[in-house]
């Protein structure tokens, strides 16, 4: 840190290439899963060599928390900035299309629950539990609120509507989808969270 209580030269670069590790992670994690990752394969994606990379992170556990972790930043900072007069069923909305916008774009990794050992190791590190505690209570409150206001079916439990809502994000739907050429991003994002949200029935 310089005097004047601002990054240095140096710090500056650093940060700019972690950020570039944990993108590069990002791509990988959603490109092939955790199993399948390598920490050689994230030094190449992000253009440096592997002795760098180990200067920032010291194993392929600690990327993937760095890059699930900066999910849940990105994810919560999205959900701060809706307008606080938005219909809590338009926020949850809002929420799966920006996270299959970001999913469409390549920048969305699969949930931790398809790698057991990515699970164990997340579920122990301090700085996601929190994240993860806190965007499930945000959506959560809005699960009830859309219920309350009987925009959502109040007898199905709370926990199945999330982690339903939740499912969507890691839908094989969207890449069938994309395979087509058909469908614009925006257009598979828009019928899948219609799909979600209203169902597949005619409402006449």
């Amino acid at each position: 840190m310089s005097l004047f209580g601002r990054p240095s030269v140096k710090e500056q670069q650093q940060q700019v290439r972690e950020d570039a590790i944990v993108e590069a992670t990002h791509t990988l994690l959603a490109r092939k899963g955790y199993d399948l990752m390598t920490v050689d394969e994230v030094a190449a994606e992000a253009g440096i060599a592997k002795a760098s990379l180990y200067k920032h992170f010291d194993s392929k556990e600690s990327l993937a928390a760095a890059a699930m972790i900066g999910l849940l930043d990105r994810a919560l900072e999205f959900l701060g900035q809706l307008p606080a007069g938005m219909p809590p069923l338009d926020k949850l909305r809002a929420v799966l299309i920006w996270a299959l916008d970001l999913r469409l774009r390549g920048g969305l990794p699969l949930l931790p629950s398809t790698s057991p050992t990515l699970q164990r190791n997340l579920l122990s590190n301090r700085k996601y539990v929190p994240r993860l505690l806190s965007l499930n209570e945000q959506m959560s409150e809005l699960v009830r609120a859309a219920q309350a206001q009987g925009a959502v079916n109040p007898e199905l439990p709370v926990e199945v509507l999330l982690f339903s809502i939740y499912a969507r994000t890691c839908d094989p739907a969207v890449e069938y989808l994309k395979m087509t050429g058909r469908f614009s991003d925006r257009e598979i994002a828009d019928y899948l969270v219609r799909v979600a949200f209203d169902g597949i029935t005619s409402r006449g």
